[in-house]
């Protein structure tokens, strides 16, 4: 089965139409290539209230099975991706970041910085990526192998983890 992907920006430049969203791209090329359906694009101010009800109406009206962010989640004081994730998640994913952050930590020592989160609203898994190129494409492909599976038991497709 294939996925429906939402893709979820935040990007003050972005979305004032100084910046090119090559972060954006670089997840849609990646989800694609994985065989997953981009559903639903948008780039948004770093405003949490915003993105936070994005996420809520992408999660709540089942427009996407994964939601994978890029953008805020660093140490500006506008960074505020984490934190909108962490309002609208029912159930906390922390591995998910964790791993992220101990693979780029193979590559840069300033992984340590980064503040990402996951969660579960709903049946839509929730992911933030950080807002470079590199590092998105770093992160996701680390990462991809292993969403499909975690996908299919929150969709109900398949209940069993153990291997033999």
């Amino acid at each position: 089965m294939s996925f429906r992907v939402a893709i979820l920006t935040s990007s003050d430049k972005g979305y004032a139409g100084q910046r090119e969203d090559v972060s954006g791209a670089v997840i849609r090329e990646i989800a694609e290539n994985a065989g997953y359906e981009i559903t639903a694009y948008k780039v948004l101010p770093d405003e949490r209230d915003q993105l936070a009800e994005q996420l809520r109406l992408w999660c709540d009206e089942d427009q996407a099975d994964l939601i994978l962010t890029t953008g805020g989640t660093g140490f500006s004081p506008r960074d505020c991706m984490p934190e909108a994730t962490m309002d609208v998640v029912e159930r906390a994913v922390p591995g998910i970041p964790e791993a992220m952050r101990w693979a780029s930590l193979q590559i840069t020592k300033r992984a340590m910085l980064s503040r990402a989160a996951a969660g579960i609203r709903k049946q839509t898994l929730i992911i933030n990526l950080p807002g470079s190129p590199k590092a998105v494409r770093e992160n996701l492909e680390f990462i991809m192998d292993s969403l499909h599976h975690g996908l299919e038991i929150l969709k109900g497709q398949t209940g069993e983890c153990a291997r033999t």
